[in-house]
């Protein structure tokens, strides 16, 4: 099997500026103390994140809003969110959400 060389210096290249920006903060931070308005603040960032792709899958299609009355993610995330503060266990909320939403698309799709 031949090597390109160019592709292998992509790949490289590829994994160098996904390490880095990943490593250097994680290096530099364990060695510091942060104060823990910043500590309290970082603990937020993790549930930021996850709104806003949950609610930008949930509420748009292309770009746009999508219509309510089409909208299968958004019938089958509430009765998975539900799931979810009922039973705090993953899989079952992974399960209930999978199951709800090819039922929708099954029936109304």
């Amino acid at each position: 099997m031949e090597v390109r060389w160019d592709v292998l210096i992509i790949i490289l290249g590829s994994a160098l500026v996904t390490f880095l920006p990943r490593v250097v903060p994680l290096m530099l931070l364990s060695r510091m103390t942060l104060p823990e308005w910043g500590v309290r603040w970082l603990s937020h960032v993790p549930i930021s994140v996850m709104a806003a792709l949950v609610g930008q899958e949930l509420f748009l299609s292309d770009g746009k809003w999508a219509p309510l009355s089409s909208n299968v993610e958004l019938l089958a995330a509430i009765p998975t969110f539900l799931v979810a503060i009922k039973t705090r266990s993953l899989l079952g909320t992974v399960v209930v959400g999978i199951v709800i939403i090819m039922l929708l698309r099954y029936w109304i799709a």
